[in-house]
Parts: structure tokens; C-alpha cells; sequence
């Protein structure tokens, strides 16, 4: 990889904010960024394995673990955002009401099919529904899928009934791609479960992974990602 290139590896609940402060850098610096995002466990996985990335946006557990292995310059290390979930459904369906625990209980046990995925919003939802008792009786109706913007793509392909469990952020970035969904409404404030992100340069990176790490972590950068979604 040339010098004058970066390499970032992302969560996918950022990524619009991520591509646009990445492509604003792009055009100050002169140095090319490629972002290519995954989930969580997946960035796990790939850290671990030495993957030559240059800058890194992940949430603190699992940037605490890449710490931990040295993977990560710690000086580097900066607070992103925030990231809030969201109830999706069929841009042509009703909404349904989730004003609360208990409406929000009954609107997913009507549901013809529940949708979440394997990242870190995913493994919440999953928890989320085995404490509200409704991985027993939803059984089957429960989808997982591999990533947030394919629960908003099954969603979508089942049509009306079907409801999904997703960032808010990563169902903006879907609704804006044409996908036909829409958010019901945020889950309520008593499960709401908010994911924070932090960006770093890995240990090996040069200079300015450290320069574009404080970028993505600075006052400019999060009026970018509030209107993603990410606050």
C-alpha cells in the first residue's frame, strides 16, 4: 500500500458519518482513504489476525481489547459517537405503537417475522428478547441476518408484518439508498440500548492515521455524524 494511502476499518452504524469525514480529509490531505466496514465481531476478528489497517472506528469493548494486544496507539484514541436504536418496518405498513416496554412487547409478538442482526445491536436485540420472553414465543418468526443493512433488506422483502431491530443511523444510510423501509420509532427509553464508537490509528500506522483518528474524533466531525444519526 502507498504511504499516501489509508486504510480504515470501520463498524457499519457510522458509516455514513465515517465516509464523509474520511472523504473531507481526503480532499484536505491529498492522501487517499479507503474505508471497508464490518461488524464488530468481525473487526475483532480481522485486528486480531494483524490486518494491515491504518485507523480503526469500533466500540470500546472492542477497542479496550485491541489495547490490550498492542494493536492500537492509546494517545491516538478518541470518542466518535453514539449510536441509538430504532424499530423498522415496511415503508407501506402502519406503524406500530413501541411508546412503551409493554406496546412494544405486543407489536413484535404480532409481528410476522422479527429481524436482527449478528452485530453488536443484533447480540442486544437477541438478549432483548430472551429477557422480555419473546425468543420462545416467536421461535421461527425470528430472523438473523449478517448485517444491519440486511435487516433492513429483509424487512423490505417480506413486506407488511415484518418488523427489524436495527440502528437508527444504519437505517437512515438504507432509507436513503431507496430501500423500502421506514423507522417506526426509537425503542423505548426504558430498553433503549446506545452504542458508543471510538476511532484510533493502530500502532504500525504513520502520522497521518493519527491526523485522520483525531479527525474523525473532533467538534467538526460530530455535526457530521449527528445528521447521520450518530450523536
Amino acid at each position: 500500500m502507498s504511504r499516501n494511502e489509508l486504510r480504515v476499518l470501520s463498524a457499519g452504524a457510522v458509516k455514513s458519518g465515517v465516509a464523509q469525514v474520511c472523504q473531507e480529509f481526503e480532499r484536505a490531505t491529498g492522501t487517499r482513504v479507503t474505508v471497508e466496514f464490518n461488524t464488530a465481531p468481525e473487526l475483532r476478528q480481522r485486528i486480531a489476525a494483524g490486518d494491515a489497517a491504518d485507523v480503526v472506528v469500533a466500540p470500546p469493548a472492542a477497542m479496550d481489547e485491541f489495547l490490550k494486544q498492542g494493536k492500537i496507539d492509546a494517545g491516538s484514541r478518541g470518542f466518535v459517537g453514539r449510536s441509538r436504536m430504532g424499530v423498522v418496518v415496511h415503508a407501506n405498513a402502519p406503524s406500530p405503537d413501541v411508546s412503551d416496554t409493554a406496546a412494544f412487547r405486543r407489536a413484535l409478538a404480532a409481528a410476522s417475522a422479527v429481524v436482527h442482526n449478528t452485530a453488536s445491536s443484533g447480540i442486544y436485540s437477541a438478549k432483548l428478547l430472551e429477557k422480555l420472553g419473546l425468543d420462545k414465543a416467536l421461535g421461527a418468526k425470528i430472523v438473523v441476518v449478517d448485517s444491519g443493512s440486511a435487516v433492513m433488506q429483509t424487512v423490505a422483502d417480506k413486506g407488511p408484518g415484518a418488523i427489524g431491530l436495527a440502528q437508527i443511523s444504519e437505517v437512515m444510510v438504507m432509507i436513503d439508498k431507496g430501500c423500502a423501509v421506514k423507522l417506526a420509532a426509537p425503542l423505548p427509553d426504558e430498553i433503549q440500548n446506545m452504542t458508543s464508537y471510538d476511532a484510533a490509528a493502530l500502532s504500525a500506522a504513520p502520522a497521518a492515521a493519527r491526523d485522520l483518528a483525531a479527525r474523525l474524533a473532533s467538534e467538526a466531525a460530530k455535526k457530521v455524524f449527528a445528521a447521520t444519526g450518530i450523536s
